[in-house]
């Protein structure tokens, strides 16, 4: 009788074990995906609302059609981008993709 006790115990510790055990693989995947994609995705989100929250008149930008010129007119939505000598255009704010160092439009 003592001997069918023990291996009833022993089968049921094994049984919580793997049952934690199947599980782990999946939360390691988890993590992994978060630190490999989510974090710098959130991170970069982060940074591209800090730059287009502090765009300001007379910073040189870059759209997203690759055109480069100097801001002249900030609104809520809207930036005025002067492209050449009496070429301007306007551009939703989410088209701006960079802010360029300044002096590197110089011809404008």
């Amino acid at each position: 009788m003592g001997l069918i006790s023990n291996a009833y115990a022993q089968t049921v510790s094994s049984g919580v074990e793997s049952s934690l055990m199947s599980f782990l693989p999946l939360i390691l995947m988890f993590a992994v995906l978060y630190f490999i994609m989510i974090r710098p995705q959130m991170k970069r989100q982060k940074e591209v609302k800090a730059m287009l929250s502090a765009l300001s008149k007379g910073d040189e930008v870059m759209t997203s059609g690759g055109l480069l010129g100097k801001v002249t007119r900030v609104a809520d939505q809207y930036v005025s981008v002067d492209l050449a000598e009496g070429v301007q255009v306007q551009v939703q704010k989410a088209a701006i993709t960079a802010v360029l160092p300044k002096g590197t439009l110089k011809s404008i």
